[in-house]
């Protein structure tokens, strides 16, 4: 009898998602889910093409069963070793509301549903945003709160309340900062089954997001965080592919419930004084 295939899943089939999948599908069944049925035809063509074995779920991760049923779908093909979530949406594309399902809501129901699945041995990356350190820490009851709440509870806490939250720029930079902390809390159950789970918070990584973004009212933000960083350039998803690969790796079999900061230096700038942002420069 033929061993299953082990199976890397990335949710969301942009840049970085498409980036990392062609570092984790080597020799895997790679599922690819992602809410745009066109966007996940485009990168299934695109990644058959090129050799990989490639099977295709959509799934809104902010509906729980569609993410519960995206995790039995993984286990069914065979030994779930890689799970990536890069899947969200920016202030300049969606509301309040909008982005604490997706960005806030949607990670916890990935961290769970997939704490489920994952095989012994495996490993999980979630891709935040620097965003949740410009702003961070909250207050420990929140930050708390955010670490630990139970996922079907989340966003009924009174601070996740669109009018208490503010504008999508506060409710994106909240909902990274829960990604971290949702991660490190959640390493433990993923631990109970010998598998871990790691952040990291990309800057500005030029991928069409970021364009959207840098075109936006934060234009000049962007610009100054370019300028004033060490780096004094953008990311590309390959380089975010390559921290992924690391922590998805057996070199990073000692790291778990980390989150890694790959911004090239814009929140060392802004904890120094050498940056400052108006409220609508963060992103």
């Amino acid at each position: 009898m033929n061993k299953a295939r082990e199976v890397a899943v990335v949710v969301g089939s942009g840049s970085i998602g498409l980036a990392i999948a062609r570092r984790v599908g080597n020799g895997r069944t790679l599922l690819l889910a992602d809410y745009s049925e066109k966007a996940l035809d485009t990168a299934s063509d695109l990644l058959s093409g090129e050799g990989y074995d490639v099977t295709t779920r959509v799934t809104d991760v902010s509906d729980s069963a569609a993410v519960a049923a995206l995790a039995d779908a993984a286990a069914e093909l065979g030994p779930v070793t890689q799970v990536v979530h890069t899947a969200g949406v920016s202030p300049v594309q969606a509301p309040t509301e909008r982005v604490l399902h997706v960005d806030l809501l949607g990670t916890a129901l990935v961290l769970d549903e997939f704490a489920r699945v994952i095989a012994s041995g495996g490993a999980g990356v979630v891709i935040s945003s620097m965003a949740g350190h410009m702003q961070s820490p909250y207050v420990p009851e929140i930050e708390h709160a955010l670490a630990n709440a139970e996922t079907a509870e989340l966003l009924s806490l009174p601070f996740l309340q669109p009018d208490q939250v503010g504008n999508s720029g506060a409710a994106y930079a909240l909902s990274k900062r829960a990604n971290a902390l949702r991660v490190q809390a959640m390493a433990v159950a993923w631990g109970k089954r010998a598998a871990r789970v790691n952040c990291i918070s990309p800057g500005i990584i030029l991928t069409p997001l970021a364009r959207d973004e840098m075109s936006g009212p934060g234009s000049e933000g962007y610009r100054r965080m370019i300028e004033t960083s060490a780096a004094k350039r953008v990311g590309t998803p390959d380089e975010v592919a390559e921290a992924a690969a690391f922590l998805l790796g057996r070199q990073a079999g000692f790291i778990t419930g980390a989150d890694l900061l790959m911004d090239g230096g814009v929140i060392a700038a802004l904890r120094t004084g050498e940056l400052s942002l108006t409220p609508s420069a963060e992103g």
